[in-house]
This record gives structure tokens, sequence and C-alpha cells, in this order.
């Protein structure tokens, strides 16, 4: 079974996170692994990436012409992906080596059509005394109680989540209006994928605690404004997404 992990990027700020997110996912022990790295518009950060990565046998890259979001440069990514199955992680994630195999093992096991895992954090300045493991999902980790292994749920997170390719081109990807994008930090494209996903195949996404990408946590991240400012903005989100697919 062949994967493709689409690694989208847009910023030069973020190139050394970046590196070491492709290297991550280059390293997979799973031996049909392509890397697909979408950049957003910027052709620095391109020919950058393209005089690192260009050699390499398993990774492609593409250069979108403007910028369109995350959410359209995920889509872009998964159209030009030959994988059986498209797998998606942030560019400030790194996945564990058996990433992969244990969203591949999911698929050949079972008739799941999506697959997601656990995102573990990464502190770099340390976790905060006052953030509460259940709302770590504001940093973009999975808290304690967010599912058992199996579960079919709506989503995962963005950065740990595949689909067959079949599957999320039929859905027609990331709604682009949704998503990060610019300066507007808006969310919910992951859960209004899902709620597609159930209302066309009656299916959700299995999860899987042993795929594992571990995010990092800045230490801007952690800031309390950013985070009242982070748990607003889901709030948006949500009620965005619902006016557009409620369940």
């Amino acid at each position: 079974m062949k994967v493709s992990v689409v690694v989208a990027t847009h910023a030069m700020a973020r190139f050394d996170e970046f590196r070491e997110a492709v290297e991550s996912v280059s390293e997979q022990t799973h031996d049909e692994t392509e890397v697909i790295v979408v950049v957003d518009g910027d052709e620095a950060v391109y020919d950058r990436a393209l005089a690192l990565f260009g050699d390499a046998e398993n990774v492609r890259l593409y250069c979108n012409d403007g910028t369109r979001g995350v959410s359209a440069t995920r889509t872009r990514g998964a159209e030009l992906a030959s994988g059986d199955v498209v797998a998606f992680i942030d560019d400030d994630a790194v996945a564990d080596p058996e990433w992969v195999a244990e969203l591949a093992r999911i698929y050949r096991e079972t008739d799941a059509v999506a697959v997601g895992g656990r995102m573990d954090g990464k502190w770099l300045a340390g976790r905060p005394w006052y953030l509460p493991a259940e709302f770590d999902w504001l940093v973009g980790v999975t808290y304690p109680g967010f599912a058992e292994a199996g579960e079919e749920l709506r989503n995962t997170f963005e950065s740990n989540i595949s689909f067959t390719r079949e599957v999320f081109l039929d859905l027609g990807g990331y709604d682009p209006e949704l998503g990060p994008h610019g300066d507007d930090y808006s969310h919910s494209e992951g859960a209004e994928l899902g709620a597609r996903l159930r209302a066309a195949y009656g299916r959700g996404v299995v999860y899987n605690p042993d795929a594992v990408v571990e995010h990092k946590v800045f230490a801007e991240r952690t800031d309390v404004t950013h985070l009242l400012t982070r748990a607003f903005q889901q709030g948006v989100s949500k009620r965005r997404m619902e006016r557009q697919a409620p369940e």
C-alpha cells in the first residue's frame, strides 16, 4: 500500500521546522511512502526546499501560483499524490518513524476509509502550569479521553489524519474557505470535511493512538493571551462550520 504524505508550508521563518517535518516523513519505516511538499506561493521557500530535497527519490515538490491558504494547499497535494492513501502532517510537527506504518496497518486490517492518530506535545518552553491537559487541544495536542483505539470519529487533528485518496478527492478535499489563511487563523476545516465524510459514506475516521505525530508547542503558543484568542477563534470556527455543515 502506497501512502502519500502531504506537507504544506508557506513561510521562510518556519523553514527549519518544515525541514525536520519532511525528514521525519522521508525516514518512515513504511517502504511505500511518498512525500508531497506544497509551498503556498512563496517562491523563495520553494527554491530553498528544492535545493534541499529536489534530489530525494521519494519527495515531490510543487509551488502554488499565489497564496491559497492551507486547506486549498493540502487538497492540491492530494491531487498531485500517487498513493492509495493520502495523509497530512503540519510543517511544525515530527512524525514517529512508525507513523505511516500504523496508519497503513488499519487500512489493511479493516475496511476504513479514513484513519487518524495521536498528537503528542513537544513543549519547547516547558509545559505551563496553568494549562490543564484537558485543554491541550488549544495547542494541537491530543487530550485525555479523546477517543478509544478503533473508535470512529468525525475527525482527528489535521496534522495526523489520512484518507483513501479516492474518497478524499471524491469529497472535493478541504473547504478552501475554512482553515488558516493569511492573517485569518480560523479552523474547523477538518471537522467540516469529517461531517461531509459521514454524510456521503456513513463512515468516520478510525482512531489509532499508536500512529503518533509530535507537535512542537512554541513558547508564544502557551501565552495566556494567545490561548484565550485561540479558544475564541475555535468557537467562531465551530459556529461557522455548523452553519455550513450542520449535524
